[in-house]
């Protein structure tokens, strides 16, 4: 099989492709292309594929299956007939995850031209409705490595727990709060 420039083969491109498609209109825009989701974030699988025909873009519901079997990150479920993306939503969403207690350490992957952003205000939600958090420092680093050379904070999620902060985790294992305090994070050199 032939690959593309950046080696990826043509169908590992069209999957990236459908994911992307996927993310923008289940997190950010489904008004863009005549979704509604409902409370909890799902829409109907036939009603999405059909909303992404008319506006143009074409997949199959084997193709939609191949692409949330496929994801790395597990961006999305598939419950019967309807599907949502996991978090990351930047519409209103009740996502229903139950409080759950986080291990002693998470860790944020961004990179250095934040922290100083980050060491003033600690780690805000920005656009979206929650502070995203890895379990481990590998997945934390392949996130930051997305904006550019990651840097790893560690967050001292058990003793934000103990002081009442609350911790939820989505069904691809991304740790979830609405904010975490500068002195709950670890600085490089610090």
């Amino acid at each position: 099989m032939t690959t593309g420039p950046a080696g990826a083969s043509p169908d590992d491109r069209r999957t990236v492709k459908v994911s992307k498609y996927l993310s923008k209109h289940l997190r950010h825009q489904p008004e863009r292309i005549g979704l509604i989701l409902d409370e909890n974030g799902w829409v109907p699988v036939e009603e999405l594929i059909r909303a992404a025909e008319a506006h143009g873009f074409r997949f199959t519901r084997a193709e939609l299956d191949h692409v949330v079997a496929a994801n790395d990150k597990k961006r999305f479920t598939i419950d019967g007939d309807r599907i949502r993306a996991n978090q990351g939503h930047t519409v209103e969403v009740d996502l229903g995850l139950p409080r759950s207690e986080p291990p002693e350490y998470l860790y944020h992957g961004t990179v250095a031209r934040n922290l100083d952003a980050i060491r003033a205000e600690g780690l805000r939600p920005m656009s979206r409705h929650d502070v995203h958090l890895s379990p481990d420092r590998e997945t934390a680093t392949r996130v930051g490595a997305r904006r550019g050379r990651p840097v790893v904070l560690p967050v001292h999620a058990g003793a934000l727990h103990r002081a009442g902060h609350v911790f939820r985790v989505s069904a691809n294992g991304v740790w979830l709060t609405s904010s975490v305090p500068p002195e709950a994070i670890r600085f490089p050199g610090g």
